[in-house]
């Protein structure tokens, strides 16, 4: 790895490009280098307002990969090309950072769990909402055992963008480019803060459906089919005798980017809100009064950019989502599918 700032490219041009940009020029250890996307208007587009030039500017994620001075590589492409992107990464032995899912199904997802498990690359899975300060010490106070034994989780992923019907068929409605709806979108991330801040879900019954069945079409053809759920509501039985509900919803009007998660044990509560900067209320026994607001140190906030650069130093704290994370991500997001589909309770292990 290199001695001076880490040199960078990012494959896929989209909005979570943009994230990944800030990230890569709010850091001391990293520079944007290289730029990829197969739109190649939109390519050279981005490389003159990033100052990019054209030799470094590929239409091909496996030249960007093949190119020995790039140190490691965002991928945001959309969902159907995580898998493919992510696995030429692994044979590469390039380092990468990966938006979730990582994969449109749990076949996929394996397959880069077990070419991980034999070819070793340092990467992150992008559950960006680990790296929030209040999860984090929500985290640690859980841990501690300060709310004594964990009872209940209840969460809420809620936003209300596609209540429009004028809202055209982005590839986010189309289970061939997403691998599902607003369950792999947001219900992802609710899962993966399930398993980061209490343990793991054994098995799930859950509702979804499509609110809206048809859109039209980008290229003005006429209309649609959306074949994702529009909302999904999850009861998860996890282990330790936790019982949890996800309500996951692009049809809450006007919700922006809510997320709420509740956790009562035994002896307290936690109550993280991410719309309200990053906040976390507490009640705990052995203390006085209803619920109040605690001060999350300082030392429990993190970035998820930074915190890839820094394991690429050699600097790693443990609390980095992985392609293992992912995989059982995945494996629960395809459970809950399964249940829906057919009505039942179905194993998530």
């Amino acid at each position: 790895m290199a001695m001076g700032k880490l040199k960078i490219g990012i494959i896929g041009m989209g909005g979570i490009a943009n994230y990944h940009i800030w990230g890569i020029e709010n850091s001391p250890d990293a520079e944007l280098y290289a730029i990829c996307d197969v739109n190649e208007k939109a390519l050279a587009e981005r490389g003159e307002t990033l100052g990019i030039p054209p030799e470094r500017r590929y239409s091909r994620h496996e030249d960007i990969l093949a190119d020995s001075e790039v140190d490691a590589v965002m991928i945001g492409t959309p969902n159907m090309n995580h898998f493919a992107v992510a696995l030429d990464a692994i044979r590469f032995g390039k380092p990468f950072a990966l938006e979730k899912p990582i994969a449109l199904d749990t076949k996929e997802a394996l397959v880069l769990r077990e070419e991980l498990a034999g070819k070793p690359v340092p990467h992150i899975v992008c559950f960006s909402y680990r790296y929030r300060g209040a999860v984090r010490y929500a985290r640690e106070l859980i841990e501690s055992g300060k709310l004594g034994e964990i009872r209940h989780v209840y969460s809420q992923y809620l936003q209300g963008w596609a209540i429009s019907e004028e809202v055209p068929l982005y590839w986010r409605f189309s289970k061939e480019l997403s691998g599902s709806g607003a369950l792999g979108d947001l219900g992802s991330h609710i899962l993966d803060l399930h398993r980061f801040l209490v343990g793991e879900t054994t098995s799930v019954v859950g509702h979804g459906d499509t609110i809206v069945r048809e859109r039209d079409k980008l290229d003005g053809s006429g209309k649609g089919e959306v074949d994702v759920d529009d909302f999904c509501h999850v009861l998860g039985r996890m282990e330790n005798g936790i019982s949890s509900s996800m309500q996951i919803s692009r049809f809450a009007y006007g919700r922006g980017n809510y997320q709420r998660i509740e956790v009562y044990g035994s002896k307290g509560s936690l109550v993280y809100n991410l719309e309200a900067e990053d906040t976390l209320e507490a009640n705990f026994e052995d203390e006085e009064g209803d619920f109040r607001f605690l001060d999350v140190p300082e030392s429990y906030k993190s970035d998820q950019m930074q915190a890839f650069f820094d394991l690429l130093k050699g600097k790693d704290d443990g609390l980095n989502a992985t392609i293992e994370d992912g995989y059982i991500n995945q494996r629960t997001i395809d459970a809950i599918i399964e249940s829906f589909s057919e009505g039942r309770w179905v194993s998530a292990q």
